[in-house]
């Protein structure tokens, strides 16, 4: 880097200043105009979501099961609580369940739903120790088990928390892009992230919960030219191509998201992003750490190493620290690893591979 800015230096120093500012206005101008024509597109395109959420079968709170068909060994999906579930189930052509439920796989989702007035009060506790163990006993009931849970993000950490407390009853772990080293790969930017609590505080007590708006700014944050970058490429996309109807997918699905109980987002920006509480063996769930090298359930790891949201040291962490764990590497990116047009033989097979091999 010290080259670099000596050269730049060196550069600037002969640079007519006029020239130069008359060249970075028009660049400038040049990127916002192609960056409001991607916005633009993506308000006018017409793709719709074309697929309809399966009958729920259970139902707690604003919480509910979901089964998508398929004769095969039972799956419990586990989902982020940030954003809706339905990214495991996005669009006809781009769903890891219904794929999988023709793959002789029974795959149930778990969708947490809108917090309403008694999630909003929820801490890690309630949702792992309560509403996903009931919601994994159910599913055990309902299939007559067993039962392998898979979780996606920060539904891994979740499944891990209820892996560890229903240890003899979970067949198998399947950890998709899961965080657990929060400090590896880039601390500082974790810690930058822990910082704005107090900053959040305000609306945490005010709505019992992190709005939306607020949660999108935090992701933004962890790639503040993304936004640029992603809109400048629709622009130049087919509107009827394939690919600009998953982009809309996609896009639709972002800024379709939920609050944050207000004690979870103190928990999860305030200790594991801020003091690493997992990796240090200090995240408890139901009044015990949670600790992956004491957990001897079969379990796979999928990391992309893409990833702009969970750096892959932070996933591999996870994986190292799990006796029983396999790990495999995807080159994707977090969101493209489960809906990419890619990812059928990379991830997809792969995971429904060790399902059944994991069930025998």
């Amino acid at each position: 880097m010290a080259a670099r800015a000596a050269a730049l230096q060196s550069e600037l120093a002969a640079a007519n200043p006029e020239a130069l500012g008359r060249a970075v206005t028009i660049d400038g101008l040049r990127r916002l105009e192609r960056l409001l024509t991607g916005i633009e597109r993506y308000r006018r395109h017409p793709w719709r979501r074309d697929v309809a959420d399966p009958p729920a079968i259970w139902t707690e709170g604003s919480s509910a099961l979901r089964d998508y068909g398929g004769i095969g060994p039972a799956v419990l999906f586990v989902p982020s609580l940030i954003n809706k579930s339905y990214i495991l189930d996005l669009s006809e052509r781009h769903s890891l369940l219904r794929w999988l439920a023709g793959q002789g796989i029974n795959p149930w989702l778990l969708d947490w739903g809108h917090p309403g007035n008694i999630e909003r009060r929820f801490t890690l506790d309630d949702y792992v120790a309560g509403r996903l163990v009931r919601a994994f006993d159910a599913v055990a009931e309902l299939t007559g088990g067993p039962v392998t849970v898979a979780g996606y993000c920060m539904g891994g950490l979740l499944a891990l928390g209820l892996a560890q407390l229903r240890a003899e009853q979970v067949q198998g772990l399947a950890l998709l892009a899961t965080p657990w080293d929060f400090h590896a790969g880039d601390g500082a930017r974790a810690r930058a992230l822990a910082a704005t609590l107090p900053l959040l505080e305000p609306q945490l007590s005010l709505f019992g919960a992190l709005p939306v708006d607020s949660l999108q700014m935090l992701f933004a944050g962890l790639d503040p030219f993304g936004i640029q970058r992603k809109f400048e490429s629709f622009a130049e996309l087919d509107p009827r191509s394939a690919r600009a109807d998953l982009f809309v997918a996609l896009e639709d699905w972002l800024n379709d998201g939920v609050p944050l109980a207000a004690p979870v987002a103190r928990e999860c920006i305030g200790d594991w992003y801020g003091e690493n509480s997992p990796a240090r063996n200090r995240w408890t769930v139901a009044g015990r750490p949670v600790r992956p090298d004491w957990l001897g359930v079969p379990a796979i790891a999928l990391i992309p190493t893409k990833d702009r949201i969970v750096p892959p040291d932070s996933a591999g962490a996870l994986a190292a620290a799990m006796p029983a764990c396999r790990r495999v590497d995807i080159e994707a990116g977090h969101i493209g690893m489960v809906v990419g047009s890619g990812m059928k033989k990379s991830v997809w097979a792969v995971l429904r591979d060790w399902i059944a091999a994991v069930q025998k």
